[in-house]
């Protein structure tokens, strides 16, 4: 069933726990917010991830290989906590699997691995089935506004390439607004040096360049979430087995599995695909009326 709500933002994620790093704030911001509707959309399990807890760890894919069915339930606790009350899996929970990734370099860019799953969310074979998934999903909801990622994936995760291409191309088909997710360098720069000096921090500081950004000129919309700060804590402490978060003296930080230091930024920020409107504080600042 349609939302029944004025404003109706989309959002595509390609993994459990995404949702809520990338634009967490944002999702609970508009989730709050009257005649607003919001609709999550995940691609995959995510199978593939690294489990972090130790006492976990018997999920992981190379043992038991029963992570997406647990992270099922991560998510189910994320989506609680930031008001989510539309959440689909594409194509069902489990159509498309996890790809996994490479390691292209240093710190967190990814790249395609040599082989993948046979449902595996970035075979090509698989492209125009995703589309038409996703297309259904907009048919019925009739978003003005979707969220996704930058057409690199934001660190070339296959995954994210493909949940940025499949959206795409369904929103070629329905039209809404689109946006990218992205950080922006400033303000990355900002948080890092705050927990550079931040005293009893357990994860690695992370190097030039490690974690990705864009120039803050490319910016089109910036959301401040320093409101929804308590409910993206508990929803990124709901994914424990991808995810640790640490709160110091006047600094909070988190981790993937690789314990790289990322900032708990305040303010969540996206480029627009079609390079239109002046900078805005709101996604739906031209385009309300849908």
């Amino acid at each position: 069933m349609t939302p029944p709500a004025r404003r109706r933002l989309l959002l595509v994620h390609a993994h459990p726990d995404d949702e809520t790093l990338a634009t967490g704030g944002t999702i609970a911001r508009y989730a709050a917010e009257p005649d607003t509707a919001v609709t999550l959309v995940t691609c995959t399990l995510g199978e593939q991830g690294e489990v972090i807890p130790a006492e976990l760890a018997e999920l992981a894919p190379e043992r038991g290989d029963q992570l997406g069915g647990y992270r099922i339930g991560e998510l189910a606790a994320a989506c609680s906590a930031l008001g989510v009350r539309d959440h689909r899996f594409l194509g069902g929970p489990g159509r498309w699997r996890d790809s996994g990734m490479a390691l292209a370099g240093h710190g967190v860019r990814a790249a395609l691995p040599e082989r993948l799953h046979p449902r595996a969310f970035a075979r090509p074979e698989h492209f125009d089935a995703e589309v038409d998934a996703l297309v259904a999903v907009l048919e019925e909801v009739r978003p003005q506004v979707v969220v996704t990622y930058a057409p690199d994936g934001g660190y070339g995760h296959p995954d994210h390439v493909r949940a940025h291409d499949i959206t795409a191309a369904a929103v070629r088909r329905v039209p809404a607004r689109l946006f990218s997710t992205v950080v922006g360098r400033a303000g990355l720069e900002a948080g890092l040096a705050r927990l550079a000096d931040a005293p009893g921090l357990p994860f690695r500081m992370p190097g030039p360049d490690e974690l990705p950004s864009v120039p803050d000129g490319t910016i089109g919309t910036r959301i401040d979430v320093t409101s929804q700060r308590d409910a993206r804590l508990r929803a990124l402490r709901a994914h424990a087995t991808q995810v640790a978060v640490w709160e110091g003296e006047g600094a909070t930080a988190f981790a993937v599995s690789n314990m790289v230091a990322q900032p708990f930024l305040d303010v969540e920020e996206y480029v627009p695909a079609d390079g239109r409107g002046a900078p805005a504080e709101d996604l739906f600042g031209e385009s309300d009326d849908g």
